[in-house]
């Protein structure tokens, strides 16, 4: 076998490894972006019923306005904290912006729901009740798709990370994600408390 010969063994036994690393980096990195595309899926799926929820409120009587403004306006934030539905995000404060927008929205439905116990017509609505039911579902929904994010993403950096697809992972494009954070924890939702539907004793 002549010199040239040599040097393309040498370079296949080098190149099958890296195509197999690569391979596999471009299979996780995939996997990271399908399990974000299922969040974003979880939050727009939130904020479509949210109209629908603000004008079956808007027909109670009296409702505090003050809350059914800040459902409102945290929705519009939300809305336009945006990371490309394509792909996952890669830069941390990014991330951080758009969780922060989510979780302030989760604060005031949760805050809505629970105002909503002091007004009996409105939780005797059976629109009001389906909605309700539909954003608890949705909430849960969502910590479900964090957390598999969050997985899914730890798995691929692990990737990025290892050696040795840490030598050439940057220059191929292959970046570190970030993760979900919370105060519960990384893999959890915001902590949203519904009211039950259930009648308050001695009514």
């Amino acid at each position: 076998m002549g010199c040239l010969g040599v040097l393309v063994v040498v370079a296949l036994i080098l190149l099958v490894p890296l195509i197999g690393l690569y391979n596999g980096l471009v299979q996780s990195s995939a996997g990271v972006d399908t399990a974000w595309a299922q969040v974003q899926t979880q939050y727009q799926r939130r904020a479509d019923l949210i109209p629908n929820l603000v004008r079956t409120v808007e027909g109670a009587a009296n409702f505090e306005r003050s809350t059914l403004t800040d459902v409102v306006n945290a929705r519009a934030n939300a809305t336009k904290v945006t990371v490309d539905l394509s792909k996952a995000p890669t830069d941390p404060q990014q991330l951080q912006r758009f969780q922060q927008a989510q979780d302030a929205l989760s604060g005031s439905l949760g805050r809505l729901l629970a105002v909503s116990e002091n007004y009996p017509d409105l939780k005797a609505n059976s629109n009001f009740r389906d909605l309700q039911a539909q954003i608890e579902g949705t909430e849960n929904r969502i910590a479900v798709a964090r957390g598999d994010f969050n997985r899914t993403a730890q798995g691929y950096n692990v990737k990025v990370k290892s050696f040795p697809a840490m030598l050439f992972a940057g220059l191929m494009g292959f970046q570190a994600k970030p993760f979900f954070q919370s105060i519960a924890g990384a893999e959890n939702a915001p902590n949203v408390s519904f009211p039950s539907l259930s009648p308050s004793p001695g009514h």
